[in-house]
């Protein structure tokens, strides 16, 4: 790659903050708790931390004046956010302006509007805020919901930090690009299962130094640590009849093939089997998804591009870049973002053992709270479609329940879903999930989020494809039909 790193059109952007950062006594670095935001903060804090630069960081559930003001109480003179700060530039510049801080953000999503934000302190950009030390891929026209995830741009940031460095604290930060990678995956920007645009030069860095391996096998989730009739029987990406949520039925395909997929009366997994094994087991799974009338677009997904972290053990869940970003996310999502930061950073003791546990709660969770949408149903607005959870699906965990419920048995996957859950404290997180077709046809969920929110008296933002909104209680029907009106609008009426 070139001397600019992986992404040069924000060379420039990367190399004036990694300069800020240098003249900086200590930083105090803010980041959201998802996958994409815990792999942003150790990508960022590793960098830090090898030029020599002291860090304290912090996690937020959620950006808002609020928790601003708790960032500013902290009386660091330099902030750095990562995975989010650009939507909140309007707050975060007044506290710039009042001498509270000063303030970088490396961040991936929508930023706010330049008449929102302090004049002495920011500028526009093509409609968007900016000022000094503002990284962002949408600045230099660079897709964020595809193309670079917050872990991304905490790595462009990383690489300018290796240039800023003189001969005596100059490092290589490629061998970070494992845990940008993991960001991007988590983030769901593997489009049709494969990073692309900046995310793809992030790979080709992270192959240069070692650190990962791409390559083409069975698109399913659990290759590395599930046995293997668990491996079919919960592949429902692509439902299979008589595999798919079947176990007798996994394992008596499996049983079939006539190979020996079990080691010392354990099954193997994916992970265990040569290149012929996995062959034979694929072949045979393609052939039984089109004997049982599997439409062909969907048997395609079933394989796709693989992230592998070759540093990582095999077998474990920090060897696949999907089942390291799922593990994170099961973390911070539990109010234990310490737990994932620690991980993300190389413990591989109490931590990670600490982060299995809470997957497996995560999982259950996750389960329940698609019985609880399936049982209760959707409402279905003109062109959006909602779920109140109330206290029963935690507000952390409420937007993947919604993904995962888009286009099951009653929920149309041609309407963005709406999620509602109760925070405790006299509001409601609002959550929303579309599919890549609906963005295709216009819908920006980050406008309906932001504009929906704003006239009930909330805020939110986001991606075009997933976003979120924090609302008062009690305003949900103003929301929807604030919504519907504007998805409607964006698919022309």
């Amino acid at each position: 790659m070139s001397s600019a790193g992986p992404v040069s059109e924000l060379a420039a952007r990367a190399d004036a903050c990694a300069d800020r950062l240098q003249a900086a006594d200590r930083v105090l670095l803010a980041s959201h708790i998802d996958a994409d935001g815990l792999t942003s903060a150790a990508v960022a804090t590793s960098a830090l931390e090898r030029a020599g630069i002291p860090v304290e960081t912090v996690f937020k559930k959620q950006l808002d004046a609020t928790e601003i003001e708790s960032i500013a109480a902290r009386e660091h003179d330099t902030v750095l956010f990562t995975d989010f700060g650009s939507g909140q530039l309007d707050v975060i510049s007044d506290h710039v302006a009042a001498g509270d801080f000063e303030a970088l953000v490396a961040d991936h999503h929508q930023p706010s509007a330049p008449e929102e934000c302090h004049p002495d302190v920011v500028t526009a950009t093509d409609g968007y805020a900016d000022f000094a030390w503002h990284l962002n891929p949408l600045l230099e026209g660079i897709n964020g919901a595809s193309e670079l995830s917050g872990a991304g741009a905490a790595y462009v940031l990383a690489r300018a930090l290796d240039r800023a460095g003189d001969d005596d604290t100059a490092t290589d930060n490629r061998d970070l690009a494992a845990l940008a990678v993991v960001g991007a995956v988590g983030d769901m920007q593997a489009v049709g299962g494969e990073l692309v645009g900046a995310n793809a030069g992030i790979v080709a860095e992270g192959i240069e130094a070692d650190v990962l391996e791409e390559g083409t096998d069975l698109s399913l989730y659990g290759k590395q640590t599930r046995p293997l009739p668990k491996l079919l029987e919960y592949a429902t990406e692509v439902p299979i009849p008589g595999i798919s949520n079947d176990q007798a039925g996994a394992t008596r395909f499996l049983n079939d093939l006539g190979l020996d997929l079990k080691r010392d009366g354990e099954w193997r997994t994916w992970a265990d089997l040569s290149d012929d094994e996995r062959q034979t087991i694929a072949s045979a799974l393609v052939k039984r998804a089109v004997t049982r009338g599997v439409p062909a677009s969907k048997i395609d997904t079933l394989v796709g591009t693989t992230y592998t972290l070759t540093a990582e053990p095999p077998g474990t869940e920090l060897r696949d870049a999907s089942e390291f970003s799922t593990l994170l996310n099961a973390t911070a999502r539990y109010e234990r973002a310490d737990v994932g930061l620690a991980v993300c950073l190389g413990d591989r003791e109490g931590p990670l053992e600490r982060a299995r546990t809470l997957l497996a709660n995560h999982r259950r969770n996750l389960s329940e709270g698609l019985d609880l949408v399936k049982r209760q149903g959707v409402t279905q607005a003109g062109s959006v479609q909602w779920f109140d959870a109330g206290d029963e699906i935690r507000e952390t965990i409420v937007g993947i329940v919604a993904g995962m419920a888009l286009g099951t048995d009653g929920v149309d996957a041609d309407k963005p879903i709406l999620a509602f859950a109760s925070t405790g404290e006299g509001e409601t997180k609002v959550s929303s999930r579309a599919t890549g077709p609906l963005v295709g046809r216009g819908v920006d969920l980050s406008v309906v989020m932001r504009e929906a929110s704003q006239s009930v008296g909330g805020d939110g933002g986001g991606h075009d494809i997933a976003a979120g909104a924090t609302i008062p209680e009690g305003q949900e029907d103003a929301f929807v039909a604030a919504a519907d009106d504007i998805t409607a609008d964006q698919l022309g009426g």
